[in-house]
Parts: C-alpha cells; sequence; structure tokens
C-alpha cells in the first residue's frame, strides 16, 4: 500500500524541469525530505540529514539505503519514467558512496519496465550498468535504455538503486539522481521522483476523506 501511494504522490508532484518536444529532463537530490517511490525485497531507506558532509554529494541531504535482513538483491526504486514509446532514449545517473573497496556492500544503477498507472506492475527487466559504487568515495554511476515497449503493453520505465551486501556491510548512501529522455515526441513523458513526506500526508488525508464520503 505504501508503495503505490508513494508512486500516485510522485504523479500529482511531478519534477520534471526541462521540456523542449524531443527532450524532457528533471534531477532530484533529495533535499525536501523524500525517500524513494517504492521498493522491492529487504530494502529499506531513510532521508538523512544528519550533517557528516561525508555522506552527502552535495546541498545538505542525501538518501541512506540499507539492506535488512540480508537476502536476494534488494532495489529501491528512485525514479519512474511515464507516458513512453518505443525508440525514446533514457539516460539517467546518481552518486553512490560505500564503505567497502571491491567488495560488499556496494550499490549499482538498475532499471525496470513498468505501467505509467502503476509502478509496481512488473513488466520485464532493462537491465543495468556493470559498475559498482567505490570504497569512501562518491561514485558516479549511470546508464542508457532505448525503450522498447514489448508490442505496446508497457510505457513506463523505473530507475533503481540496487544493494549487494553481506553480513554487517549493508548499506550506502545516494544523491542527486538526474535523467533525461529523448525522442522524436516527448511531450506525453513525465519524470517522477520521491515526494517530501508533507506531499504523502495530504494525499493519504484525502484519500481517507473521500473514502469516509463513499461510505456515508
Amino acid at each position: 500500500m505504501l508503495r503505490t501511494l508513494c508512486g500516485v504522490v510522485a504523479l500529482a508532484a511531478t519534477a520534471t524541469i526541462a521540456s523542449a518536444g524531443t527532450v524532457v529532463s528533471g534531477s532530484y537530490g533529495w533535499e525536501d525530505g523524500g525517500t524513494v517511490l517504492g521498493s522491492f525485497g529487504n530494502f529499506n531507506s531513510s532521508n538523512y540529514t544528519a550533517g557528516d558532509a561525508a555522506f552527502v554529494y552535495s546541498g545538505n541531504s542525501s538518501l541512506f539505503v540499507y539492506e535488512e535482513p540480508i537476502s536476494g538483491t534488494p532495489q529501491g526504486y528512485v525514479a519512474f519514467i511515464t507516458g513512453l514509446t518505443d525508440g525514446d532514449v533514457i539516460d539517467a545517473d546518481f552518486f553512490a558512496w560505500d564503505d567497502t573497496p571491491g567488495a560488499n556492500p556496494s550499490l549499482r544503477i538498475w532499471g525496470h519496465y513498468a505501467l505509467s498507472s502503476d509502478i509496481d506492475a512488473y513488466e520485464g527487466s532493462a537491465g543495468g550498468n556493470n559498475t559498482f559504487s567505490g570504497e569512501n568515495v562518491w561514485t558516479n554511476l549511470s546508464h542508457s535504455w532505448t525503450f522498447d515497449s514489448n508490442g505496446g503493453t508497457r510505457d513506463a520505465l523505473v530507475v533503481e538503486v540496487r544493494i549487494y551486501s553481506s553480513d554487517g556491510a549493508n548499506f550506502g548512501y545516494v544523491d542527486d539522481i538526474s535523467v533525461t529522455v529523448s525522442g522524436a515526441d516527448v511531450s506525453g513523458v513525465q519524470i517522477n521522483f520521491a515526494p517530501a513526506p508533507g506531499a504523502i500526508a495530504l494525499l493519504a488525508a484525502a484519500g481517507l476523506a473521500g473514502s469516509r464520503r463513499r461510505r456515508a
């Protein structure tokens, strides 16, 4: 339920910042207290504002991610791009930090297909980059996808942060995600990032009020 609610809020507060017919782009730095749009597996996250500059790439905040309990490959959804059509090119990158050299924990950029109406609709893996975050240094992780609608059965892409952990080493930080979509006509494309907690609360209250009215 929470994952679906976060996705709906993001659609209501799309963070697109530039559009020019054939290109649309957006960025997000977790400065407003947001976390992720959703997740899969034992993925946990919180907004980091504790003040240690080593754990923030820019600004005053970042995304703290951790795996608990350790099992599988958990994924956090950090961008939801909707309204895509065949041939659209999605370029995404973010900065990631971990504290081990060449070993777990490590973070990675990945993606999967979804539906514009449902961020939790898994419509197949979109793959990602084989580069992982590095020890005590902010690493830029990036990937480019060329959208494939699979015969019109899907129209969205979710950008993931994946965590690879081991016992006693299960956390990392993410900051400053950027997404650019280019294509023949991207006028219907929206780039969504995690909303601030207040936006979630407002939508939840609105949903509750609507539910009460329907019951009445």
